[in-house]
């Protein structure tokens, strides 16, 4: 009798996320092929991927660190917790959304207009 390739060895959870999209596909497929957990349509899906001709996109990052009153600081992580997003996320997105208008050299430019 031949053992699956995909029962070798005991399984070990590995944590990551997807978008809710992928969630529900992930769920059609369990659904369509009868498999009783998500875990196996991803062992599967794996075991089928051409890991030789995919050529994922990533875009370059790099690190920086800047300075924050603890004002800015607080806000941002109670938007983050709001939000249900990352404080980096809500970086990128504000950065983002800059748009820039002329600031005198040494003058902190205002907030939004309440």
């Amino acid at each position: 009798m031949t053992t699956s390739p995909l029962k070798t060895k005991p399984a070990a959870p590995l944590t990551f996320e997807l978008p809710v999209e992928l969630m529900d596909k992930i769920e059609n497929y369990r659904k369509v092929m009868g498999t009783a957990t998500a875990s196996e349509v991803i062992r599967i899906a794996i075991t089928r991927f051409d890991f030789a001709k995919c050529k994922p996109v990533r875009l370059p990052h790099r690190q920086i660190s800047v300075r924050l009153t603890s004002e800015l600081r607080a806000t941002l992580k109670r938007q983050a917790r709001l939000k249900d997003v990352s404080v980096g996320e809500l970086l990128r997105l504000a950065i983002e959304g800059f748009e820039t208008k002329a600031v005198k050299p040494g003058r902190t430019p205002k907030g939004p207009k309440k």
